[in-house]
């Protein structure tokens, strides 16, 4: 088994951030009921006046706003599916495992279309909360020891911060420039070290830009 995260992995930009602005051209009200929100939530998280679990749910909050919720992210896909990296539909396998801490609800049906398993942040758009950990960095790597999974023979993923589930897998990959190249995980030096423990307790982060 293949796994991959998704995110500026085998998709490029970060597909929450584009679904988010994607609902709002077709839903104005969410510059004056949501951006703000986000913006105010940002700012004060860069204060370390705010948790971060507490910005990502004000992030996707914009999701419990979408009374079409489902033709939006069908359409959606529709017209972001190509933005799939070349490189991964020419090595998909049926068995591929995309793991992902976007929202099950944005990731599901992707997956569904290239026909693949996938893990990710469950999310309770009716109620705007996470149904569990974010799926990320070591909850990745927690997920896949906890469940009976196959052995990951190669691992794919953007970030640093995926290091967990890179050590749980034969062989892994760092995907950079804008999902394109791909090249052997780094070598775990103290710098890298150094770099992997400041990604994974800095968490995500949002990028508006």
């Amino acid at each position: 088994m293949n796994a991959y995260d998704f995110d500026e992995t085998i998709f490029y930009p970060d597909c929450s951030i584009l679904f988010a602005r994607w609902c709002a051209k077709r839903h104005p009200k969410l510059w004056f009921t949501y951006f703000p929100k986000v913006m105010k939530s940002l700012l004060l998280y860069k204060m370390n006046k705010l948790p971060r679990y507490k910005l990502e749910r004000t992030f996707f909050s914009f999701l419990n706003q979408l009374d079409d919720f489902d033709e939006q992210i069908e359409a959606f896909w529709d017209a972001n599916e190509n933005r799939i990296s070349k490189w991964y539909l020419a090595q998909k396998q049926p068995d591929d495992l995309i793991i992902s801490a976007s929202p099950a609800c944005i990731i599901g049906p992707i997956a569904k279309r290239l026909g693949v398993n996938f893990v990710a942040t469950e999310y309770d758009r009716e109620y705007n909360v996470f149904v569990d950990n974010l799926m990320y960095a070591k909850e990745k790597a927690k997920y896949i020891l906890d469940h009976d999974f196959p052995v990951i023979e190669n691992f794919y993923s953007d970030s640093l911060a995926d290091t967990p589930i890179a050590l749980l897998a034969e062989h892994a990959h760092i995907v950079t420039n804008k999902a394109q190249t791909v090249e052997d995980w780094p070598k775990l030096d103290v710098e890298t070290l150094k770099t992997v423990r400041r990604k994974i307790d800095t968490g995500w982060v949002i990028h508006l830009d």
